[in-house]
């Protein structure tokens, strides 16, 4: 499965590829030097397949999206119906049921009373929905001082210019448009008694000016794969209701299972004001995303005046392809074990990764459901360690220092324990 190559140079591939490369930009990436991308003929199960016929195991479950593996038959059968029926209809003055069956079965399945959705078509754009929901959930009462965020360091939430505003710009991508974004609080999350008591007196001084607190629960994503423990959320549960905040969970990540219950809320057992979601909540089939608000909050906006509506609405909001497969992904969820498997790789993770806590450059290891992390002092070249692992035939993509797997809860116990032993290899080559 492994090959000689590594990556696909200019002029290389199929004529769409030679043809096309030239005119797209990259995700992430400086165009002048950045290896080219391997061209995909396929996806099945945990694989991914190569123009040249070699098959990689997925170790990311593309962003972590695909929950379920790659081209589910259920899932595809799904769409495949509704293609027939009605690819899409916009959602202003229409509805259709899968969108009103997906939010019924969302609803029933988030904690307490987080029984109202709101569609959209990335995680982005739903973390930027609950931002707008907050700031005008104070509005409607007539406050207008509390139009800012609380934010965590460490913190990641999108890359449009508000869910920007809520992430950590010394630690992430977006530290230069800081004169552009609009200027928001970011504190350590309160993970022991000294920083529980900062947060405290940060809310004395600056609660009246806030419309809310933001956080991923239980894992920061994309900010470098850090964990924090239930407690962490209680406290900000409890915080935000002393000083009556609305408190936002970002599961756009964490949610469907990969931290090991569905929503990583149930495990503080709390209930968040809003909740955002994204990538799985389709399999990883098509775009969508949602933001679904307690009771509390939605009634706020039920008035007879026209200017406490949310005025808001995504072209592609509740596209019922997209929607079709959420619900196709539920009905997965209910029948077939995928909380089982998200324990069963957690063990796996612990077992195949713990090598590495032995060699060299290697800060930690971590594990929490189906996600795998190997935290180096450094990583100096992202591009030639990615084409490292291709040769192991695997596709694993690191950022910053972390080497992490967040595959498929599908995944085979051979294809897990060759990306786990693809790790340990190269990660022990690199210290070489």
């Amino acid at each position: 499965m492994s090959g000689k190559r590594s990556s696909t140079r200019a002029g290389e591939g199929p004529a769409w590829y030679q043809t096309g490369i030239a005119h797209v930009w990259l995700p992430y990436a400086q165009m002048k030097a950045v290896r080219p991308p391997l061209p995909v003929v396929r996806t099945q199960g945990c694989r991914i397949v190569l123009a040249d016929g070699r098959e990689l195991v997925d170790g990311i479950a593309s962003w972590w999206t695909a929950c379920h593996g790659y081209n589910h038959p259920h899932i595809r059968e799904a769409v495949e119906r509704q293609l027939a029926l009605m690819p899409h209809v916009m959602f202003g003055g229409l509805a259709h049921e899968q969108a009103l069956t997906l939010a019924r079965r969302l609803a029933a399945r988030m904690p307490g009373d987080l029984t109202r959705v709101f569609f959209s078509d990335s995680g982005s754009v739903a973390v930027e929905v609950a931002m707008k929901m907050a700031v005008q959930f104070w509005l409607n009462q007539g406050v207008r001082t509390r139009k800012k965020f609380l934010a965590f360091t460490r913190a990641y939430h999108g890359d449009t210019t508000g869910a920007m505003a809520v992430s950590d710009s010394d630690v992430g991508m977006h530290a230069m448009f800081r004169g552009l974004l609009p200027e928001q609080y970011v504190i350590d999350l309160p993970q022991n008694a000294e920083s529980a008591a900062a947060l405290t007196r940060f809310l004395e001084r600056h609660a009246d000016e806030l419309a809310g607190i933001i956080v991923e629960p239980l894992v920061q994503g994309a900010g470098g794969m850090r964990f924090h423990d239930p407690p962490v959320l209680r406290r900000l549960r409890d915080a935000a209701d002393r000083y009556q905040l609305l408190l936002i969970f970002d599961e756009i990540f964490t949610g469907f299972g990969r931290t090991g219950t569905l929503f990583a809320c149930e495990t503080a057992d709390i209930t968040p004001d809003i909740v955002t979601l994204s990538k799985a909540l389709t399999g990883g089939t098509l775009p969508l995303a949602a933001t679904v608000a307690r009771a509390r909050v939605f009634d706020e906006f039920w008035s007879d005046d026209p200017k406490h509506a949310l005025m808001h609405g995504p072209t592609f909001m509740a596209n019922p392809l997209a929607c079709a497969a959420a619900n196709a992904s539920l009905d997965l969820f209910e029948s077939e074990p995928r909380l089982q498997q998200v324990a069963a790789i957690a063990s796996a993770l612990e077992r195949g990764l713990a090598p590495c806590r032995d060699l060299p450059g290697v800060r930690g290891v971590r594990v929490k459901g189906a996600i795998g992390v190997v935290e180096l002092e450094s990583i100096d070249d992202l591009d030639g360690l990615c084409a490292r692992f291709v040769e192991e035939g695997v596709f694993v993509r690191p950022f910053g220092s972390i080497v992490y797997l967040t595959p498929a809860f599908t995944i085979g116990e051979e294809e897990l324990a060759r990306l786990t032993d693809a790790v340990t290899k190269v990660v022990d080559a690199l210290g070489e």
